[in-house]
């Protein structure tokens, strides 16, 4: 980003207060470690649904575990998968979108077909018809999410590719001997910067959803590991007598994800193109 454009980012209250929320939650999750003292899957009967305390200050769960421990140490593996979805996304599909939007003839209508098959599967059908292939866990989940998430960055970077392709400095790249792989990578990449970053921004709360989502099925982290879509699954059952259980994974979810989203909003409206119909 020109600095120009990081001035214009923190001048908005929304970028501030997107910030802060997503500094606290990815700094609570690297430093969980060093952040509580209590073992997220250690199992204590005698401290069953215990209410926040000064011990506990986010209460137990129905086997006596910390509620707080399980909070950060699930913060990494549900932050941590969805950090790898966004980016096996943002990979993969700008990818796609450069070459289906560069290509000519059968190479670029594949690649256009491929784009439209995906799109045609709601996202979290498609994460779940994944699972179903490769078996659940953390890493799978990456996977589903990830390739649930490709055809909105193929979609961004073709529809990008093919107004640019036709512009004067990449017909006088071709006129200096430039092929197609240095005009990709060295004219039209770097055009895709801008809005691929704001669009992995504004994904990220989405990818954070479909990892809890996808873990609340039972399709992420096994028991007794903690995640914060198992958690909200886990504690389902006493939300009457231990509404602490599901309050506090619920929360952290929300808050994490309001905290991307007036991010990417604020970042999308710093970086959005000067033509509306990129997006």
């Amino acid at each position: 980003m020109r600095p120009r454009s990081i001035r214009r980012l923190l001048r908005r209250p929304g970028a501030w207060v997107g910030l802060a929320l997503v500094a606290v939650a990815v700094s609570a999750a690297l430093a969980a470690p060093w952040l509580t003292t209590a073992s997220p899957i250690a199992i204590n009967l005698q401290a069953q649904l215990w209410p926040p305390a000064a011990l506990h200050p986010a209460g137990t769960d129905f086997y006596g575990r910390d509620v707080a421990s399980r909070l950060l140490f699930g913060g990494r593996a549900t932050l941590g998968v969805a950090g790898l979805a966004v980016g096996l996304a943002m990979l993969v599909g700008t990818g796609v979108g450069l070459a289906a939007g560069y290509s000519r003839g059968w190479p670029g209508q594949a690649l256009v077909a491929l784009i439209d098959l995906l799109l045609a599967f709601p996202a979290l059908l498609l994460a779940l018809l994944v699972v179903a292939l490769l078996g659940p866990g953390l890493g799978t989940l990456a996977v589903a999410v990830g390739v649930a998430g490709i055809p909105h960055y193929a979609r961004l970077a073709r529809s990008i590719v093919l107004t640019e392709r036709a512009a004067p400095y990449i017909e006088a790249a071709r006129a200096l001997g430039a092929g197609p792989g240095r005009i990709l990578i060295h004219h039209l990449l770097p055009g895709l910067v801008g809005p691929v970053l704001s669009l992995a921004t504004l994904d990220a709360g989405w990818a954070i959803l479909h990892v809890a989502a996808l873990g609340f099925l039972g399709l992420g982290a096994a028991p007794p590991q903690a995640e914060w879509g198992l958690m909200l699954y886990e504690g389902r059952q006493y939300l009457s007598a231990a509404p602490w259980t599901s309050v506090a994974p619920g929360l952290a979810i929300a808050l994490t994800v309001l905290g991307v989203t007036l991010l990417g909003d604020a970042l999308s409206d710093t970086l959005r193109p000067k033509d509306p119909d990129v997006f």
